[in-house]
């Protein structure tokens, strides 16, 4: 991963530093599915869809959010790698969680949902070469590198 470049906007700093701690993309991926996995299945059943307040997010919200997000990363960096010019438009997570309806599934579902997700990324990152990683493209007005969306997952 060393000669692979990070190029991302500022705001996406603590993300990326937070990642870093792997040795590279693929490894990250694999160790954060089965973290975040294990965290969701340790939520009492009665938490699952709690509200701290009434526009806030459950624990089910947020992990349909995490998947969503990952398969609009999983496309950009796909779209960015092959050399696509592009601009591609941002979108609004709460919006998506408003539509997603992830409290009216259970919670094997989301974490199957995620699962299958995970490993469409792992696949695509798996194969791309360092040029690819490397390659920046205009994602919601800044400029990106594909190695930089691959550590926001």
């Amino acid at each position: 991963m060393n000669s692979i470049e990070l190029f991302f906007p500022p705001f996406y700093e603590k993300y990326i530093k937070n990642a870093s701690r792997h040795q590279d993309i693929v490894e990250g991926l694999f160790q954060q599915e089965e973290e975040l996995v294990t965290f969701f299945k340790q939520i009492p059943k009665d938490k699952i869809e709690f509200r701290y307040a009434s526009d806030k997010w459950t624990p089910k919200d947020i992990l349909l959010h995490i998947t969503d997000t990952e398969r609009i990363f999983s496309y950009r960096s796909l779209r960015v790698a092959r050399n696509d010019k592009t601009a591609l438009p941002g979108f609004e997570e709460n919006d998506f969680v408003q539509f997603a309806n992830a409290n009216d599934r259970c919670m094997e579902s989301l974490l199957k949902e995620f699962q299958t997700v995970r490993k469409a990324t792992i696949s695509l990152f798996e194969n791309f070469k360092e040029e690819q990683l490397n390659r920046r493209g205009e994602v919601s007005g800044n400029q990106m590198s594909v190695g930089a969306m691959g550590m926001l997952f």
